[in-house]
């Protein structure tokens, strides 16, 4: 045995009690290069400098110096200016092929999330077989068939119908290709979409709000336009709205709850709702729906039958067409609850790499809701003035 008792730093860091780096022999120089490359992930085709520095919370100066080290020893690449990748990535990398069948191309709510999942698929260099389902249970499982035939090895889907749901996730399985449903939920598959009861208590108690400032809390009737069709998780919303109502108006009777079926469209939502105020004549009603194009419908029935000052309505998407309307003055548009379509192919194409690439995900990954009134609306969307919703394009209302 050695004499004395201080051992050597090589036999301090092979004993396993003190097989830990000690700071006096820690290269913090090192320690931040290795922060650094640790900000790139497996799906990451690259990132910038901006992003490398909040991944890393390391200052952009002393950052910048670390990145142009690291390409200059090889361990990283920069294609282009501000932008790194790991050395060799693009060439070591699988490049996968995904399937995205999309809602509808003509409603603006599934235009904005097709337009981001292409986008972001480009970005992370995926190769995208797009179909559409045309709103259509038929076409969907077409699509399903084109995917398996052609070998993806992923399918993304975006397809209203809960009925086509369990068809579409047997033959995935079967054909031993993963799958990530879009806002309505497939058996064994992925999930990501809306947190729907919670957007719908988001909602209700908006509603409320609303009825208390106006009408001192006082309401005839709560109507709520339903999509039966799309399942009992989408209803989830409506029963939402319901309970965020009463967590401020809390003795609201079931008698006044009217549920009404809008198809989740505008004309649908337009007609039945007409036909409602003609068989009743409720003084206040405040109405809510399970996504914009109904609660629009319902409203313009309100307004045609000169009964709009009679009624405060709540949304759910925050679509365009919504915020047109809630900045339309002496609308009765309180709000909507935004779900950010324009942001899902960030979030989705990560998911699906992930899951591609044999990873674990959650069950569910949810939307970020939140209200969006007249009041803060230019702050989520101050471009909105440059887009023009009109004429026939009035018609294109999601049916999310």
């Amino acid at each position: 045995m050695r004499r004395g008792t201080e051992m050597t730093p090589l036999e301090q860091t092979q004993d396993g009690p003190r097989n830990r780096a000690e700071p006096r022999y820690t290269i913090q120089a090192i320690v931040r290069a290795c922060d650094v490359l640790r900000c790139f992930r497996p799906n990451d085709h690259r990132l910038d400098l901006n992003e490398i520095t909040v991944r890393s919370k390391i200052s952009r100066p002393t950052a910048y110096r670390i990145l142009t080290t690291l390409v200059q020893c090889g361990m990283l690449e920069m294609p282009e200016k501000n932008s790194y990748r790991l050395a060799g990535q693009q060439a070591q990398r699988k490049r996968y092929r995904f399937g995205y069948a999309s809602q509808s191309e003509e409603f603006s709510f599934s235009r904005l999330v097709s337009d981001s999942i292409r986008s972001s698929a480009y970005a992370a260099g995926v190769d995208l077989l797009v179909l559409g389902n045309d709103y259509s249970s038929k076409t969907a499982i077409r699509n399903v068939d084109r995917f398996i035939r052609e070998g993806v090895d992923l399918v993304i889907e975006f397809q209203t119908n809960q009925h086509s749901a369990a068809m579409i996730a047997s033959k995935l399985t079967e054909a031993g290709i993963p799958l990530i449903a879009i806002d309505i939920p497939h058996p064994g598959a992925d999930y990501y979409g809306a947190n729907n009861y919670r957007a719908g208590v988001i909602g209700g108690r908006a509603l409320a709000q609303g009825c208390l400032h106006q009408w001192g809390g006082n309401f005839d009737q709560l109507v709520l336009l339903e999509l039966p069709i799309a399942g009992p998780l989408p209803h989830s919303r409506l029963n939402g709205i319901l309970a965020g109502l009463r967590q401020v108006l809390p003795h609201v009777p079931d008698h006044k709850v009217c549920f009404l079926d809008g198809h989740g469209r505008f004309e649908s939502s337009l007609s039945i709702t007409r036909r409602h105020l003609a068989r009743h004549k409720s003084s206040r009603v405040l109405l809510g729906a399970v996504n914009d194009p109904s609660c629009l419908g319902a409203l313009e029935a309100f307004e045609e039958t000169g009964h709009a000052e009679y009624c405060l309505a709540v949304g759910q998407n925050g679509s365009i067409e919504a915020r047109q309307e809630m900045r339309r003055p002496g609308s009765r548009l309180l709000g909507s609850v935004g779900y950010f379509p324009e942001h899902y192919g960030e979030a989705v194409i990560a998911l699906a790499l992930d899951k591609a690439q044999g990873k674990e995900l959650p069950s569910a990954s949810f939307v970020k809701h939140q209200m969006i009134t007249p009041l803060n609306v230019d702050n989520f969307y101050p471009n909105d003035k440059m887009l023009r919703v009109g004429g026939s394009d009035s018609l294109l209302l999601s049916t999310h």
